[in-house]
C-alpha cells in the first residue's frame, strides 16, 4: 500500500489511455454480468425445481393431451403422494408481444403442490370461491400495473368458447410472490372448472401433469411406474424429474453455457490484447525511470510489484465498475426485452467469479511487462 501514490501516478500521467483502457474493460464485465443474467433467464426453474416432483405428458409431446381421467390412476399408484394438471391456454393480453404464461389448473391442489407461490390466505380464500378468478405473479402484474379486483380480458388463440367467441375475461383475485429468488412469478393461473365449462373442445383433456412423489430417493421408480401404468393407452405418458423437463426447454434453444462461454472468451482475450498492450507500452515509455528506481534502492522484486500493481489497479477500476454497473441496470431496470425473460438477474455467484476475473485479467495483462522491468539492467536501461 506504501507505494499505492506511487502506481496512481503513473496511470494519471497518460490520462486518455488510462480512460479508455478502463472504459473498455469496464464494457466487457457489463456484458459478463448481462450474459450471466441471460444464462439464468435460460435455466429458469432448474435451480429452484422441486426435487420431489415429476412432470408427466404425453410421450409423443407435449402439445398432445392426456385425459383428465389419469389424475385419479396415479394417485394410486405407489410412492405417489399429489397429482395436479395444468393446460397452455396461450391467449394475448391487448397485443402479441405482451407474452406470458397462462394456465387453467384447480387452485387448492395446485397451491399445495408449489408452495414457492406465496399467496395471502384471503386472496387464496377469493380463488376458491370465485369461478372466474384468476391469480398473476408480481412481475407481470407491476409490468401491466394490474391489481386485485381488476378485470383483465385475454383473446385466446387457441381455447374458443362455447359461445364461438374467443375473448376470455378473468377477476384478478390475487398477486403471489415467489419464495426464492429464482422463482417465476411472471404466470397467470385461473380455475380449470370456469375453462372446463367454457372451452368449445377438448373436453376431458388435459395438457400435462405435476406429480409430487412420497420419497425423492424413489423419483426415476416412480417415474416408470407412471409410464408403466399409461403403456400401451391411445395416450402414453413420459414422466420425468421437473428440473430435467425445464433443462430439455432451454437446451431446445441449443447449449446456452457453452454459447456464453464462446462470447465472454472472445471478449476478454480482446480486452486482454488491449489491456496488455497498455501496459507494454507504459513500460516502454518508462525504462530509464525502472532504471533510476533500482539505482536509489528498489528491488528487481519491487519494481515487478509496482507494475504488477499498476495494471492490477487498471483492470480493477475498470472491471469492478463493469460489475456494479451490470448489477444496478440488472436490478433496477429488469429484463430488457420486457418480458421474454420473467426471471432475470446477476447472481451473486456470478458477481463473485466477475471478481476473480477482474484480478485475472489484471495479472495476465501486466505479468509479461512486469517480468520484463523486473529484468531490466541499470546501465542497459540508461543507456537507452
Amino acid at each position: 500500500m506504501k507505494y499505492l501514490k506511487l502506481i496512481l501516478s503513473n496511470l494519471k500521467r497518460k490520462k486518455l489511455r488510462t480512460t479508455l483502457t478502463a472504459l473498455s474493460i469496464l464494457v466487457a464485465f457489463v456484458l459478463f454480468g448481462f450474459l450471466a443474467a441471460v444464462r439464468v433467464a435460460f435455466n429458469q426453474g432448474v435451480d429452484v425445481a422441486g426435487v420431489d416432483r415429476l412432470v408427466v405428458r404425453h410421450k409423443v409431446s407435449i402439445i398432445q393431451f392426456l385425459p383428465e381421467s389419469y389424475e385419479d390412476r396415479m394417485h394410486q399408484i405407489e410412492g405417489v403422494d399429489l397429482a395436479v394438471h395444468a393446460t397452455w391456454f396461450g391467449g394475448i393480453y391487448q397485443k402479441p408481444s405482451n407474452f406470458f404464461a397462462q394456465m387453467p389448473v384447480e387452485p387448492e391442489p395446485f397451491l399445495d403442490m408449489f408452495p414457492e407461490y406465496i399467496l395471502e390466505p384471503g386472496e387464496k380464500q377469493a380463488w376458491l370461491s370465485t369461478r372466474t378468478g384468476a391469480i398473476v405473479g408480481r412481475v407481470t402484474a407491476e409490468r401491466f400495473g394490474w391489481k386485485v379486483g381488476d378485470r383483465i380480458p385475454i383473446q385466446a388463440t387457441i381455447w374458443s368458447k362455447k359461445d364461438g367467441t374467443r375473448a376470455w375475461e378473468f377477476d384478478l383475485v390475487g398477486i403471489f410472490e415467489g419464495a426464492e429468488k429464482g422463482t417465476d412469478t411472471s404466470q397467470f393461473f385461473f380455475r380449470h372448472d370456469y375453462f372446463e365449462e367454457a372451452r368449445a373442445w377438448g373436453d376431458g383433456n388435459v395438457g400435462w401433469y405435476w406429480v409430487r412423489v412420497e420419497d425423492p430417493d424413489q423419483a426415476a421408480q416412480v417415474a416408470q411406474a407412471i409410464d408403466t401404468e399409461f403403456a400401451n393407452s391411445p395416450a402414453e405418458t413420459k414422466a420425468e424429474p421437473e428440473g430435467a423437463f425445464v433443462q430439455g426447454f432451454a437446451n431446445q434453444v441449443g447449449n446456452i453455457a457453452r454459447i456464453l462461454m464462446a462470447i465472454l472468451g472472445a471478449v476478454f482475450f480482446t480486452i486482454l490484447l488491449i489491456a496488455g498492450n497498455t501496459m507494454a507500452q507504459t513500460v516502454r515509455e518508462r525504462i530509464s525511470e525502472l532504471a533510476v528506481l533500482k539505482a536509489v534502492g528498489f528491488t528487481d522484486r519491487g519494481v515487478l510489484g509496482l507494475v504488477l500493481g499498476e495494471s492490477c489497479l487498471l483492470a480493477g477500476i475498470g472491471g469492478l465498475l463493469g460489475l456494479a454497473v451490470a448489477w444496478a441496470l440488472i436490478t433496477f431496470k429488469g429484463d430488457p426485452t420486457g418480458g421474454a425473460f420473467p426471471v432475470f438477474y446477476f447472481p451473486l455467484s456470478d458477481v463473485a467469479l466477475g471478481v476473480f476475473l477482474v484480478l485475472g485479467v489484471g495479472i495476465a495483462a501486466g505479468i509479461l511487462p512486469s517480468l520484463q522491468a523486473q529484468r531490466l539492467r541499470i546501465a542497459d536501461a540508461l543507456r537507452r
